[in-house]
């Protein structure tokens, strides 16, 4: 299996790290540091940026800066979404994230891990798992979500939280460990004041 066939597999890997790895990285850096210094309102360029960048992208995707990934193409975004200031992905594999997810600042979203006996670390054994964010998840800020996760649809990540398992549909999460705190209920709800102006 080559390396791209390993980096964009849908299931978790061990590889030992190659050079390649970092030639392959090379237009997505390039294209984060584009895409960091583009002003504000040129809407245009960072469209166009981003559709290269992404190996699926909507225009409906609001990504502010500093944004940092690894390879770019390992990306896919499903629908609407923001991904707030200060977000890094580490897309060693696939990273699908759904219609309607925000994304705070600091977040970190990775794929990539090492070894976990310091000689194999020393001698360059990677180890790389998709991770899945589905429609409607809210990801509070400075959270990490690992290797491996599926963040179930309309959950709530509380900030500073770690991901290193599956969360279910519809809860809110939180901790390091990251662990199910209770379900979102129609309690939840807000309720609009429409005769008021919000300034």
């Amino acid at each position: 299996m080559s390396l791209l066939e390993k980096l964009t597999t849908d299931a978790a890997y061990t590889a030992q790290f190659e050079y390649s790895q970092l030639e392959l990285q090379m237009p997505a850096k390039q294209l984060c540091w584009q895409y960091n210094q583009t002003k504000p309102d040129d809407t245009v360029t960072k469209e166009e940026i981003l559709s290269k960048l992404f190996g699926s992208y909507q225009k409906q995707v609001f990504i502010e800066p500093d944004f940092r990934c690894d390879y770019g193409f390992n990306i896919h975004f499903h629908g609407f979404a923001i991904v707030n200031y200060n977000c890094v992905i580490l897309d060693t594999s696939p990273v699908h994230i759904g219609a309607g997810v925000c994304i705070a600042p600091g977040v970190c979203i990775t794929c990539a891990g090492h070894a976990i006996d310091p000689e194999q670390r020393v001698a360059g054994i990677i180890t790389s798992a998709p991770i899945t964010i589905e429609d409607g998840v809210w990801i509070g800020a400075n959270a990490t979500v690992c290797a491996g996760v599926t963040i179930g649809k309309g959950s709530i990540i509380g900030a500073g939280s770690v991901v290193t398992k599956d969360i279910p549909a519809g809860v809110i999460a939180l901790g390091s460990p990251c662990k199910v705190v209770r379900p979102i209920t129609d309690q939840d709800r807000i309720m609009l004041n429409e005769n008021k102006t919000v300034v």
